[in-house]
């Protein structure tokens, strides 16, 4: 990776960022946003990513497994069950089953298509498995339903510097960030607004 910033390359789902952040939104900022981080190395590519990170349904543990069973037998006798389907992508999307993780998510925005978390996560999984393009337009359409979307626009931003190497364009993506919430943080604790001052420092 050549710009060497203290931004880890991360995502944030939205019940991690919704428990966190709640009293900080409250007040009209966003303070301190903690992103989970990806396992695999920033260098390497997102479809050898998507290569390497595939679910073993034998290595989950059986809690799991009961609950994936128990939402999938749920979405099968009910398949207008907007919230099963989005329960069951979320625990796709947390064995990272990344095909499965935006089958479920698709499910769920043909019956409730304006729903911008489920967007914002089924972003995430097309971007873990290896299409940051539509990555891209999911984030988007999220921002276009919630505009002040903080996990939209930071993720959008990740996209966009780590796959698609469009630098300015991350830069222009998280300037519109900390417009709207201007304490964003990295999962360092390091500003968003100090990240974009190194980001243009190194053009």
């Amino acid at each position: 990776m050549s710009d060497n910033t203290n931004i880890h390359e991360g995502y944030i789902k939205k019940e991690t960022m919704w428990l966190i952040v709640l009293v900080a939104l409250a007040f009209g900022f966003l303070a301190g946003i903690v992103f989970s981080i990806y396992k695999a190395s920033p260098s390497v590519p997102v479809q050898q990513q998507a290569a390497q990170q595939t679910t073993d349904s034998s290595s989950l543990d059986p809690e799991t497994t009961r609950v994936i069973l128990a939402l999938e037998k749920e979405v099968a006798a009910n398949p207008n069950n907007t919230e099963a389907w989005i329960h069951l992508g979320n625990h796709y999307f947390d064995t990272e089953n990344f095909p499965k993780a935006i089958e479920a998510y698709k499910k769920s925005l043909a019956l409730d298509p304006n729903n911008a978390d489920v967007l914002t996560d089924l972003g995430v999984m097309y971007r873990r498995n290896g299409n940051a393009h539509e990555a891209i337009a999911s984030f988007d359409k999220a921002i276009s339903i919630s505009p002040d979307h903080a996990t939209a626009r930071f993720n959008r931003g990740i996209v966009q510097l780590y796959d698609l190497q469009d630098k300015e364009g991350a830069i222009k993506t998280w300037e519109e960030l900390v417009k709207i919430h201007p304490d964003a943080k990295a999962p360092s604790g390091e500003p968003i607004s100090e990240i974009i001052k190194k980001l243009k420092a190194k053009k």
